[in-house]
C-alpha cells in the first residue's frame, strides 16, 4: 500500500489568522449552550500480542487490550475523546481515527511519520480531540505497516443526547456495528515486507471476516465461531457496517431483506432502499433493517468486488448469521451478491446516494487540482531481482510522483521546523496536474509513462480556499477502482463517470444540491470522480489511496 500526501498551509496571514480568531470566539459564543450535555470519555488502548485460532490455525497477532477486533469507542457528537495508548507489542505503532475531522488537532491524526513518529516498543502517546458536527459511524485502525490488519475497532458517534436524535423515519430497536475484515495465514506484517523487499505484488489474503470470523463457509474450523446476531420479528435495527480490510472493496447483502441507507462515512444520507452494499475499504454505511420475515436464520454475506482485470484477488465468501428468536433450528438462507466483476452494480450503489440535506458547497473553486491516480513500475536496481512484472517493482503514484514517507521525522513536525529543516524532510512541490497528458484509459498506456518519480512533496493550499479535486484514473499496468481518503476533511463527491474526464461534457453531471459527503471515494475503474471542500482545517494532511498491488 503506497500514500500520496497532500497537505494545508505552512503558514498563514495575519489576516487569516485574524479571521479564525473571529470565527472561534463566535463558535464559542454560540456553543455554551450545549457544552454542558458534551463529555470527555478516558480510554486506555494497550497494544499487545494475544492468541487466536482462525482456519484451523492457532495465530499470535497484535491487538488492543487483546481484543481482535479491538473495542468499540462509543461517544455522542461533541464529546471529547482522550487514549492513552501503549505500546506492549514488537513493532512501532500509531493509531488513526478513520474519518474524524481533528479539527485543529492534527497531532492527533496518527498516519506515522505523517503528523507524528511512532510509538515505540514499550512506550505510550495520549491522543485528544473533540468529535463535533459528526454523526454516524467511523472507526480506528492502527497506521503503521499492516497492523491495520488485525488492530482496529468500531468509533460510534451518536446524537448529543438531549439536543438532537436520529433524524429517521423510525428510531432503531437496537444497533449491530459490523466490521469487515480480512485474514492472511501468515504474519500480514510480514506480508507486506516480503513485497515491499521484492517489489512484487503482497499475498491476498486467506479469509475474508465478519467481525473477526471468517464464517461457515470456510469449513468446521471456522462454522462454530460465526458471527451470530440475534433480533426479533418486526424491529427495526441500525446496522453500521464499516470495511476495514486494507484492499479490497466489498459487495454486502442480507438473505431476504432489502437495507435502507441512512448514513455513510458518518454524514447523514437521503434514505435509499437496496438489497446490495458496494463498500470501499476505510467507507463506512449506516443502514435501517427491519427484520420482517418468517423466523428463522439468514445469513449475511460479503465477498470481493475486484475490478482489475488478470489481478488475484481473495475470491472467498466470508458470512455472518441473523437469527429471529424462535429460528434457532433453521438453515440459514443465502443472499445472491453480484459478480465479483459486475462493475454496473457497484455502480448503482455509490451514485445512488445523496445527502440528506443541500450540501454547504463552497461558494467559488480557488484551486482547481487535477490528479492521475495509478501504478507504475520501478527498474529493478542492477544486481538485485525483483517480482514486478519484466524485473521490475510495484509502485502506486498520483500524477506521477510515487510518495516516500520520511524516516526520521514527521512532515508536521517538519512544518513548523525552520526552513532548511523542512527542505530535509519534504519539498513543496507536489505538481497540481499530471506532468504529461495522455489518454489515461486507454488500453494500451506507452511504457514511457510508467515509471513514477519518488519523492516526498506535499501541495499547500491556502486557508479558506476552495477546493476542487478530479481524480483520475489511470490505466497503467491494470485499471481498478481506487478507494481515496484524504484525512482532516470530508468530501462533497459532485459527480463520477468512466473514461478520462472531460470538463465541458461531465462538468454538466455535477450534483451541486445534494451531492453524498463522504471522507473516502471510490474512484471507478478507469474511470474519475470530483470531489470538492473547503481548506478550514490547517494542518498536515495524508491523502491516500489503496490497491490490490501495493
Amino acid at each position: 500500500m503506497q500514500a500520496s500526501g497532500m497537505s494545508s498551509p505552512s503558514s498563514m496571514s495575519s489576516s487569516s489568522l485574524l479571521l479564525m480568531t473571529l470565527q472561534l470566539g463566535l463558535l464559542l459564543c454560540s456553543s455554551l449552550l450545549q457544552l454542558a450535555v458534551a463529555k470527555e470519555q478516558y480510554h486506555e488502548f494497550v497494544v499487545q500480542e494475544a492468541s487466536v485460532t482462525r482456519l484451523c490455525q492457532n495465530r499470535s497477532i497484535m491487538t488492543v487490550n487483546g481484543q481482535f477486533p479491538g473495542p468499540a469507542v462509543e461517544i455522542s457528537e461533541g464529546d471529547s475523546l482522550i487514549v492513552r495508548v501503549m505500546n506492549r507489542g514488537r513493532y512501532n505503532v500509531t493509531v488513526h481515527w478513520h474519518g474524524v475531522r481533528q479539527m485543529r488537532t492534527g497531532w492527533a491524526d496518527g498516519p506515522e511519520y505523517v503528523t507524528q513518529c511512532p510509538i515505540r516498543p514499550g512506550g505510550s502517546y495520549t491522543y485528544r480531540f473533540t468529535v463535533g458536527g459528526q454523526e454516524g459511524t467511523l472507526w480506528w485502525h492502527a497506521h503503521s505497516s499492516w497492523l491495520r490488519a488485525t488492530v482496529y475497532g468500531a468509533l460510534i458517534i451518536r446524537p448529543r443526547s438531549g439536543v438532537t436524535a436520529y433524524p429517521f423515519f423510525e428510531t432503531p430497536a437496537r444497533e449491530i456495528p459490523i466490521l469487515l475484515g480480512e485474514w492472511w495465514d501468515m504474519n500480514p506484517i510480514d506480508v507486506v515486507r516480503t513485497a515491499t523487499r521484492t517489489g512484487a505484488a503482497p499475498n491476498v489474503s486467506d479469509a475474508l471476516t465478519v467481525n473477526g470470523q471468517p464464517g461457515d463457509l470456510y469449513g468446521s474450523c471456522s462454522s462454530k465461531d460465526t458471527a451470530t446476531f440475534a433480533v426479533r420479528s418486526g424491529e427495526t435495527s441500525l446496522v453500521r457496517f464499516i470495511n476495514a480490510a486494507l484492499n479490497t472493496e466489498l459487495f454486502v447483502s442480507i438473505a431476504g431483506h432489502s437495507m435502507t441507507v441512512v448514513g455513510a462515512d458518518a454524514s447523514y444520507t437521503k434514505p435509499y432502499s437496496t438489497t446490495v452494499l458496494m463498500i470501499a475499504p476505510g467507507q463506512t454505511t449506516d443502514v435501517l433493517v427491519t427484520f420482517d420475515q418468517p423466523p428463522g436464520k439468514y445469513y449475511l454475506a460479503a465477498r470481493a468486488y475486484a475490478s482489475a482485470q488478470g489481478v488475484p484477488f481473495d475470491n472467498t465468501t466470508t458470512t455472518a448469521i441473523f437469527q429471529y428468536d424462535g429460528g434457532a433450528g433453521s438453515s440459514p438462507s443465502m443472499p445472491t451478491l453480484p459478480a465479483y466483476n459486475d462493475t454496473a452494480a457497484a455502480t448503482a450503489f455509490t451514485t445512488s446516494l445523496r445527502g440528506l440535506r443541500r450540501a454547504e458547497l463552497p461558494s467559488q473553486v480557488d484551486e482547481s487540482l487535477f490528479f492521475t491516480v495509478g501504478v507504475g513500475l520501478f527498474n529493478c536496481s542492477s544486481g538485485e531481482t525483483c517480482g514486478g512484472p519484466n524485473n521490475t517493482r510495484f509502485a502506486a503514484s498520483i500524477n506521477n510522483v510515487s510518495f516516500v514517507l520520511p524516516s526520521t521525522v514527521s512532515i508536521l513536525q517538519a512544518h513548523y521546523s525552520q526552513q532548511s529543516e523542512q527542505q530535509a524532510v519534504f519539498t513543496a512541490d507536489f505538481p497540481a496536474n499530471p506532468p504529461v497528458e495522455f489518454d489515461y484509459t486507454a488500453q494500451n498506456v506507452s511504457r514511457a509513462l510508467w515509471q513514477p518519480v519518488p519523492g516526498t512533496k506535499v501541495y499547500k493550499l491556502k486557508y479558506g480556499a476552495g477546493v476542487q479535486v478530479v481524480l483520475q484514473g489511470t490505466n497503467i499496468f491494470a485499471g481498478e477502482n481506487h478507494p481515496i481518503h484524504i484525512h482532516g476533511y470530508d468530501l462533497y463527491i459532485l459527480a463520477q463517470g468512466f473514461g478520462n474526464f472531460d470538463a465541458a461534457k461531465d462538468g454538466l453531471l455535477f450534483n451541486l444540491d445534494d451531492p453524498p459527503m463522504r471522507n473516502t471515494v471510490a474512484v471507478p475503474v478507469n474511470g474519475w470522480a470530483v470531489i470538492r471542500f473547503v481548506a478550514d482545517n490547517p494542518g498536515v494532511w495524508l491523502m491516500l489511496w489503496q490497491n490490490r498491488l501495493n
